[in-house]
């Protein structure tokens, strides 16, 4: 693992990274230090996800008030760089705040968030909190330039900023959001949890108590937001040496209050225990759940999915049937798959749509641009480009942007090689589907037949060409094919079709 403290020296091992291992996705976790085991989920996701994994250290003096704990906040580089060891990162960067030319606030170019987002939740009581922080994960962004950025879910407000700063300004970086860590007891993990005694730990506990109320009255039927913050509110209001700062409802994205909750809410608590500001939330949704299918190809993931998401009532979203079809488009247009600049205009440029099939349990039927190509794309020519149009990072982007838009409200199993890594890493059952190289071979052979296709390649080309696809999708730059920390293995060896749903469908709360 290197250390290293300048900006130069990150820009010259961001370039090295990139120069020894052309096309490895390189990973960025933004952290202030005094690091624990939710800085540590961060970082085994990153590791999970990307060839090079790079963790900055830097307690940003941009979004601490004038009031508040810049001085006393907890620092042990230390423990803190042997965590990063143990965890497999590659670089840590540890900036001084004139290295990273912040040393001077009164003449500092600064990125400053919409007032709708910055100044509601916590920025009603940090003013100038986000700009601090946005100003920061900027510079990082931009002398990184990661191709994923991991942050945790207990600073919501901050991920929503965040998520609205990629996209305002354009910036080609992913950002990951991971799941609360907790301590046994329920309490959040927050550096600031070294400010608390023994007695004002126990205090704490009544924030995480104050959530369980109120996701019990959701789970209860509850939809309205006063009568959801009502457990909560009381609960912190009558807690001991607590002081609410705000309990509230509001969009996880816009942070707008929320009157009812229809599809998701974000319920999220501020209070002072001691000198310890503590933050917390859950993320209440009515969606039906969202079952993520990962594997590789020729593992039957097409067809068990369809038939799990015809078992369960929920949609079926063909992720690789959107690859299919952006591949048969460069071929019917001529284009160079493997043309990097062509399929970035291409995908940038075409919508993709599905509808039921013609006959219950058939082909999940697709349209690209109005036209109808549900047999054009499974013939082997546009197979064999497959892996070379979705190779490419600004396809990937493209597609993933359509598929979030139709997963937004839950109710469908996906399936493809980085569903519950990448695209719904927030999927409530995640199953990684394999099967050995050779009985891969062997059912595309058997499909292609059983489709009255001729002209087919032999048992062993196709096993080495099925192999070669592994590892091209396994180390592509953006969301390679990996199994999600928290998925469940299948190999599918010597299971039927319905053996395998079966196992599925019993997984699915």
């Amino acid at each position: 693992m290197q250390v290293v403290k300048t900006v130069a020296a990150l820009r010259c091992a961001m370039e090295l990274f990139r120069s020894s291992a052309a096309g490895i996705a390189i990973g960025l976790v933004p952290t202030m230090g005094a690091l624990h085991e939710g800085h540590r989920s961060l970082m085994t996701r990153a590791r999970s996800q990307c060839g090079r994994v790079v963790v900055s250290i830097f307690v940003n003096p941009l979004q601490f008030g004038p009031q508040e704990d810049l001085e006393r906040y907890p620092r042990n580089l230390a423990a803190d760089l042997a965590l990063c060891e143990a965890a497999g990162v590659d670089l840590v960067f540890v900036p001084t705040p004139a290295a990273l030319g912040v040393a001077d606030r009164t003449e500092l170019t600064q990125v400053v968030p919409p007032d709708g987002l910055a100044n509601v939740l916590c920025g009603r009581s940090r003013p100038g909190h986000f700009q601090g922080v946005t100003t920061i994960v900027t510079k990082l962004l931009n002398v990184v330039q990661p191709d994923l950025a991991f942050f945790g879910q207990k600073d919501a407000q901050q991920v929503a900023i965040l998520r609205r700063l990629v996209a305002d300004l354009n910036l080609p970086v992913e950002l990951i959001t991971c799941p609360i860590v907790r301590e046994s007891d329920g309490l959040a993990l927050s550096s600031r949890n070294q400010y608390l005694s023994a007695p004002e730990r126990q205090q704490a506990l009544a924030i995480f108590q104050s959530l369980q109320g109120a996701i019990a009255q959701f789970q209860a039927g509850e939809r309205s937001a006063a009568a959801l913050l009502e457990p909560v509110r009381s609960t912190l209001s009558q807690a001991p040496g607590l002081s609410l700062d705000y309990a509230e409802l509001v969009d996880p994205d816009s942070l707008a209050p929320l009157q009812t909750l229809d599809q998701a809410g974000l319920l999220a608590v501020a209070a002072q225990v001691g000198s310890a500001r503590l933050i917390d939330n859950v993320i209440l949704q009515t969606r039906r759940p969202i079952v993520a299918i990962d594997g590789p190809a020729g593992a039957g993931k097409s067809t068990v999915t369809r038939r799990v998401a015809q078992q369960l009532g929920l949609l079926y979203l063909d992720t690789g049937a959107m690859y299919r079809s952006v591949a048969w488009l460069a071929l019917d247009r001529g284009l160079d798959p493997a043309d990097r600049l062509a399929m970035a205009e291409l995908s940038a440029d075409c919508t993709i749509r599905f509808g039921e099939p013609v006959t219950p349990g058939g082909e999940q039927r697709v349209w690209i641009n109005g036209q109808e190509v549900t047999s054009l794309i499974r013939t082997p020519t546009v197979t064999a480009q497959v892996s070379v149009v979705a190779a490419h990072a600004e396809v990937r982007r493209a597609l993933v942007a359509q598929q979030r838009a139709i997963g937004h409200c839950g109710g469908l199993v996906a399936e493809g090689r980085d569903i519950g890594t990448h695209v719904f890493p927030e999927a409530e059952v995640k199953i990684f589907l394999t099967a050995t190289p050779r009985e891969r071979a062997k059912r595309r052979l058997q499909d292609w037949r059983d489709r009255g296709q001729t002209d087919l390649p032999d048992l062993d080309s196709l096993e080495a060409a099925i192999t070669e696809r592994d590892y091209q999708d396994s180390n592509r730059a953006v969301a390679p094919m990996v199994k999600a920390i928290d998925a469940w293995e299948l190999v599918t060896d010597g299971m039927t079709i319905e053996q395998v749903v079966q196992a599925i469908v019993a997984r699915v709360p």
